[in-house]
């Protein structure tokens, strides 16, 4: 067997046990997992996840995903809570602790005190019959057969089991919350996922030009005018109504067809009833517009009346495309 052959086999062996162990964890969801979920949603704090080592590592991801969906929480190392950090829970929270034995020593030392104090404990460990297992008030089993390293010693099925259930636990709390995508964009305002969210038209037509002739405007106050707003195109316009375009394709097709445009106007040249877009729209909405035409301006409307131009540059310039 050639090194590459090997090194592929191993790859899909990997992802084969993986597989089948995250496939195996619905057959482990039961009441706890239900209740832990009631619980966190009706609960008036926050959640906190706790854990060591590689767990660690997979609290804080779940801590990212809770808080990106609308469920408070923190993360909080086991190994810093026995040594000043434990002060970070406070009298509502709910506490999760994640472990695949259940019984490290950091997790010994710090489970009692979490129960002193009264906090409801969930544990996400793939030993229920673990000190943690016994000492939680609700188990979620991340139980696996074995780890994808070929010793079975690094934490590789598990910790991706850990990582399965916290997910679950979060789309289930953004289901109950009725969490939309309007939510979502609150708190992604960055980046593109975020623009696509929140972004109108308006956001982006505001910072263009705004071009625009009359019907009996002539053909060379019209190739000014699209000139020097440098948007490839300008609206023709009477009484602050749309009534039609001109696109530098326009112009292009025009001195193709004549071999003098003196004695044309605007409203030769025209297209009527162009595409157009309310300026509260999402900018998403104006590319999926202009996508569907093959074109790359849309025209902008306010309560009936002209109010700019969107162009695809903008879209690409503010990563929606």
């Amino acid at each position: 067997m050639n090194n590459k052959n090997s090194i592929l086999n191993t790859a899909k062996k990997t992802i084969e046990i993986e597989s089948s162990a995250i496939a195996n964890l619905a057959n482990l969801l039961n009441d706890d997992f239900a209740e832990t979920v009631e619980l966190i949603y009706n609960s008036k704090g926050r959640v906190i996840i706790t854990g060591i080592g590689k767990s660690a590592i997979i609290a804080n991801k779940i801590v990212a995903t809770l808080n990106s969906t609308g469920t408070p929480s923190v993360f909080m190392h086991a190994a810093d809570a026995i040594h000043g950090d434990l002060g970070l829970i406070l009298e509502d929270d709910v506490v999760i602790c994640i472990s695949k034995s259940g019984n490290t020593p950091e997790i010994k030392v710090l489970i009692p005190l979490i129960k002193n104090a009264n906090n409801k404990l969930i544990a996400i460990t793939g030993n229920n019959k673990s000190f943690l297992g016994l000492q939680a008030d609700y188990i979620l089993n991340t139980f696996v057969e074995q780890e994808a390293c070929p010793n079975n010693l690094a934490p590789t099925t598990s910790t991706t089991a850990q990582l399965v259930m916290g997910d679950a636990l979060a789309v289930c709390l953004l289901e109950l919350r009725g969490f939309s995508s309007r939510d979502f964009a609150k708190y992604h305002p960055g980046g593109a996922l975020g623009k696509r969210l929140y972004l109108r038209v308006s956001d982006l037509s505001s910072m263009n030009e705004k071009p625009q002739v009359q019907l009996n405007t002539n053909v060379r106050q019209v190739i000014v005018e699209i000139s020097e707003k440098m948007l490839g195109v300008t609206a023709v316009v009477e009484n602050n109504k749309i009534v039609g375009i001109i696109t530098d394709g326009d112009l292009r097709r025009m001195l193709s067809k004549n071999e003098s445009f003196v004695n044309l106007t605007a409203k030769d040249i025209m297209s009527s009833n162009p595409k157009r877009i309310d300026e509260s729209a999402m900018a998403v909405d104006a590319m999926e517009l202009m996508e569907a035409n093959e074109i790359s301006q849309l025209l902008v409307e306010h309560n009936g009346n002209y109010a700019g131009v969107v162009h695809i540059h903008d879209l690409i310039k503010e990563g929606i495309i």
